[in-house]
């Protein structure tokens, strides 16, 4: 009984030590992304990228755990500056058809397919001509009802 609970108290440890190693990579916070240029982020992309590419050789000649532990960190940081570039663009194109009538696609409202075909509430409100005929020779009577 004594063996099985060393046993499982170094797995903890061998545990912990794995999770410490995965914080001590350094992440990127995205907060500190979002300031940075373009041409910055397409720079720390392209380290990123070729930081992956050393880290994928080390794991195909058997290096340190550390660093295979490290392959998920820097793909997730890849992620994040994919992601920003990303939405910074589609900002900016939100602000160059801020006041233009029609909107590329990918920017209108996705809503769905139906409410995307349906009128619009001017559309629908309009009044053909015979309708407003009628209305005029054959408006609505009123009653008096008498208490």
């Amino acid at each position: 009984m004594g063996g099985d609970r060393r046993t499982s108290s170094l797995n903890r440890n061998r545990i912990g030590t794995r999770q410490r190693e995965e914080r001590r990579v350094a992440r990127i916070k995205v907060h500190e992304l979002r300031n940075k240029s373009k041409a910055d982020l397409l720079g720390q992309l392209k380290d990123l990228k070729a930081e992956l590419a050393l880290l994928r050789v080390a794991k195909v000649t058997g290096g340190a755990p550390n660093k295979l532990s490290k392959i998920k960190v820097v793909r997730l940081s890849i992620a994040q500056v994919l992601t920003v570039i990303s939405q910074k663009q589609k900002a900016a194109l939100r602000e160059v058809y801020k006041n233009k009538k029609l909107l590329p696609l990918d920017l209108r409202p996705k809503k769905t397919r139906a409410i995307r075909r349906r009128l619009t509430k001017h559309q629908a409100s309009l009044k053909t001509e015979r309708d407003m005929k009628r209305k005029m020779y054959f408006p609505l009577r009123k009653y008096a009802i008498k208490a």
